[in-house]
């Protein structure tokens, strides 16, 4: 008998060695299949010994599952095991079986193994099974380690024979299902699950478990013989296959546990391991690349292949389980070259693409076109799939594939289903052959959730949106200008194009403005309409840019912009991409406030445009008319705004709508020259979040005293707008959100007006800005902190510009620097990407005059932000 202690210590030192050839492997696959094996087989061997050791009887079984059972174990993974009991034996009636069972349980963990185990009767099996898929599953993939073979053949007949094909076809295709939910449905995960993701390797595992139910055979091979597989896909998922699982070999060997997801924390360790490794700048021009983004394109691709012959599988596989419903009573014609199959798009002959390469995009423009249809039947994706070495040079430049691509993206409906269908066989990509090189890419900005091909069939999608009348209801304004537009087309092809040069270096907005250019000259573009697209792919920036960055009530800000837009029709443009554009960026990053300060350029800019040169006097006038109606509609005694107007100058009134400065007017009516801060909040009238007053003699180091506030509290400032009345009192308006539910403003807003009232009256020096925690996103991809002060265009004014990995107390940091130099702020536009935060502040100051003290604040800023 081997002692436990042992045993253990060899089992250590074999699997020790084992884990080492495959973290030696470098890139290469050919090994990770029979390391995976061999580990296996290594806890066969020690299972036996055990299992001797515990002297079980000869009716007795041990059984491997699950993964286990497949002959694969991964590093970390666990060991799963059925003791197979005959159907008149069970522990808890025999007291001395429980105690041998015990043992040797009890024993695998002595000896190493991470043991996951479960004891049934041939009995239990069936009813497990029966009512639970995943033990169904699991006892699919079993096998003999040693035991009585006699048991274990009479359960894996009495398994089989109570095995429903269909039915089993139908629970696990459900569950796939759900699973993809889970994962929102996408392979482009930023840190994505090599397992369970779409396009992991659950899905290859998919395949297998239904087609061994079926009888159909147990590995790949065997599906090719049954005739489920080609040769050249079996090879194609093999290659995929050991690539997905030498990724997750390597993650459960890097982290020294079990993680099958490709965390930012470890993607850069993973991409190593494979050898990859940032390029020379002077020998590569892409020397930005990174390791982890050489990774996970390489993944993505991988993990792309394998969604397109998961449902190849299945959808041959369907058909086998139900020859019923794919007869040829279910085959319409569509035209010469396709069928209409039960909804799906059929071609009349496996070698069509092949006769025919025309045909390939036709595919596209018959799903746009004709009503009913919702995918492609498995002959045309397997014929897709074996038809992309068709799509080359010439191909791209045949004048009827421009023709029929042109006609694609001008159809009045299907745009972005056509196209995503299109990227997820990867035509489109072999058709513009640019896309095809943002393929997988990842945006290392810390506030894109996509990768480049989904962000931009993302921003496709928003935009299409706004031309949809069931859709109105979400961005009613965007739908009223998009009413009244006549070719969508443009903003559909702008969306394809405007981030189509990423990763290359450079300014990407510009080079996509040639790759743009190439493509409306090929297509033969009216002029006009290809300056457009030109026009919104070159400056898809600059709107987002100026209306969370520049002082929207100066009035020579809208007139730069109105000049360098030029047109009504390219300002109504660019406003519809610049909205669809913040969307697709990630859920978090637009918000309603984002969505005012686009919709103020726009107005505004649009005045400009229409010849309604700014007035100030005239515009000033306005907004106090618009603010008395309002105050009267609220009952306010009758002239009580004069006291407070009369301490406001133009610059407030201009920064302020009338809603605003009715509110304003009627809080502080009553309260004019006190010398205790008045502070009110309400439900922000643009949307989500609070907006705050504060109204309180100035001081220095008031803005940081309101900042670090609303920071130690919890919540995020996105606008602030300071001003100090002719009598020297602070009034200032914040926007604010929180963590919080919305339902529970009520207490926010009582939270907020007591508690930072008492800050604001509160003397004595500044606290120290706490160490806000920091991401996992913003550990692994890190911004360099940047910090710009220059005057503004009348050099009366300095613009501070500032740019960093955002964090709790970032700003009040910033702050705290500003009032230590005695610097007034005057405005404040904070603008939150993700986890990145680009904020412009308007200031002044003495200490700007003198370079010194201005390198001296820039210098404090950097560490502030570091």
């Amino acid at each position: 008998m081997i002692d436990p202690t042992t045993l253990r210590v060899r089992y250590r030192a074999d699997k020790a060695a084992l884990l080492s050839s495959l973290a030696q492997s470098g890139a290469s696959t050919r090994g990770v299949n029979a390391a995976l094996h061999s580990l296996s087989d290594l806890a066969d061997a020690t299972l036996k010994v055990l299992w001797q050791q515990a002297g079980f009887a000869t009716p007795f079984a041990l059984l491997a599952v699950g993964g286990f059972g497949r002959h694969e174990l991964f590093p970390s993974s666990d060991v799963d095991v059925l003791l197979l009991l005959p159907n008149d034996q069970t522990p808890e009636t025999d007291a001395c079986l429980k105690s041998q069972i015990e043992h040797f349980i009890g024993s695998c963990w002595d000896a190493g193994l991470e043991i996951g185990s479960s004891v049934r009767s041939v009995a239990d099996c069936l009813i497990e099974s029966a009512k639970d898929v995943t033990v169904q599953t699991a006892l699919l993939e079993s096998r003999l380690v040693t035991g009585d073979k006699a048991l274990f053949e009479q359960f894996q007949r009495a398994f089989f024979d109570a095995m429903d094909p269909r039915a089993f076809f139908i629970a696990k295709t459900l569950e796939m299902q759900q699973r993809h939910n889970k994962f929102e449905d996408t392979p482009y995960a930023l840190e994505p699950n090599c397992k369970e993701s779409p396009g992991g390797l659950r899905d290859l595992q998919m395949v297998l478990w239904v087609a061994k139910a079926a009888g159909f055979g147990n590995d790949w091979n065997a599906l090719a013989k049954a005739g489920l597989a080609t040769a050249f896909e079996v090879r194609q998922i093999k290659r995929n296959e050991s690539i997905l699982r030498l990724i997750r070999a390597r993650l459960h060997l890097l982290a020294h546990r079990r993680e099958d997801r490709l965390v930012f924390d470890l993607q850069t360790s993973v991409a190593k391991s494979f050898g990859y490794k940032t390029p020379d700048p002077a020998l590569d021009q892409r020397a930005s690349v990174r390791p982890s983004e050489k990774l996970m394109r390489h993944y993505y691709w991988t993990a792309k292949a394998v969604t397109q012959l998961n449902q190849i599988l299945l959808l041959n596989i369907d058909e086998r389980l139900n020859p019923s419903t794919h007869t040829l009573r279910h085959l319409r014609p569509l035209n010469d070259r396709f069928l209409d199959k039960a909804g799906m798009i059929e071609v009349v002959s496996d070698d069509l693409y092949q006769r025919d390469p025309h045909a390939i995009l036709e595919t596209f423009l018959v799903y746009q076109t004709h009503v009913g249809i919702k995918g492609l039947s498995v002959r045309t994706l397997r014929a897709l799939y074996n038809a992309r070495d068709l799509m080359d040079g010439a191909f791209r430049h045949d004048p009827v594939n421009r023709e029929t691509f042109k006609q694609i993206m001008m159809q009045h409906d299907g745009i972005t289903h056509a196209l995503r269908l299109m990227n997820q066989t990867s035509v489109l990509g072999r058709y513009l052959w640019a896309f095809r090189r943002i393929v997988g890419q990842m945006q290392h900005d810390l506030f894109h959730v996509y990768t480049v091909d989904q962000h931009i069939l993302m921003v496709l999608r928003n935009v299409r949106r706004f031309f949809i009348v069931e859709h109105a209801h979400e961005y009613p304004f965007c739908s009223q200008l998009a009413s009244g537009w006549d070719k969508p087309w443009i903003l559909y092809v702008a969306a394809l194009f405007h981030d189509i040069a990423k990763g290359r270096g450079g300014d990407h907005s510009r080079l996509g403005e040639l790759e743009a250019r190439r493509f409306c000259t090929q297509h033969g573009f009216a002029r006009e309409d290809a300056a457009l697209v030109e026009f919104l792919v070159r400056e898809h920036l600059t709107m987002s840019r100026i209306a969370q960055k520049s002082d929207l009530s100066d009035p020579d800000v809208i007139a730069g912009f109105a000049r360098h837009v030029g047109s009504e029709r390219a300002l109504t443009a660019l406003y519809l991409f610049t909205v669809a554009d913040i969307r697709g960026t990630s859920p978090k990053v637009w918000n309603a406030w984002k969505g005012k300060l686009l919709e103020d350029l726009y107005r505004a800019t649009s005045r400009a445009l229409g010849g309604h040169a700014p007035d100030l006097h005239a515009e000033v006038q306005e907004r106090q008319r618009d603010a008395l109606v309002e105050l009267a509609l609220r009952t306010q005694p009758f002239e009580s705004h004069k006291a407070l107007w009369a301490t406001l100058d133009v610059g407030y009134f201009m920064r302020h709508d009338a809603v605003e400065i009715a509110w304003h007017t009627r809080m502080l009516s009553r309260h004019l020259g006190g010398r205790e801060p008045i502070v009110r909040a309400r439900p922000s009238p643009v949307g989500e979040g609070l907006q705050v007053m504060v109204y309180t003699p100035d001081a220095q180091d008031l803005f940081a005293r309101i900042c670090g506030y609303f920071d130690q509290s919890g919540f995020s400032i996105l606008d602030a707008r300071i001003h100090t009345t002719q009598s020297g009192y602070a009034l200032d308006t914040f926007q604010v959100v929180s963590g919080d539910q919305t339902e529970h403003y009520r207490e926010l807003v009582g939270m907020i007006e007591n508690g930072l009232t008492q800050v604001v009256a509160t003397a004595g020096p500044l606290p120290t800005p706490s160490r806000g925690r920091v991401s996992r996103r913003v550990k692994s991809f890190p911004i360099t902190p940047r910090v710009s002060l220059k005057p503004d265009e009348k050099a009366q004014r300095w613009l501070l510009n500032v740019s960093a990995s955002d964090r709790i107390g970032l700003l009040y940091s910033i702050a705290r620097v500003l009032a230590h130099h005695k610097i007034n702020l005057q405005l404040a536009k904070i603008v939150t990407l993700g986890e990145r935060v680009e904020d412009t502040f308007l200031i002044q100051g003495a200490a700007l005059q003198h370079n010194r003290d201005q390198i001296e604040i820039e210098t404090e800023l950097l560490a502030a932000l570091t």
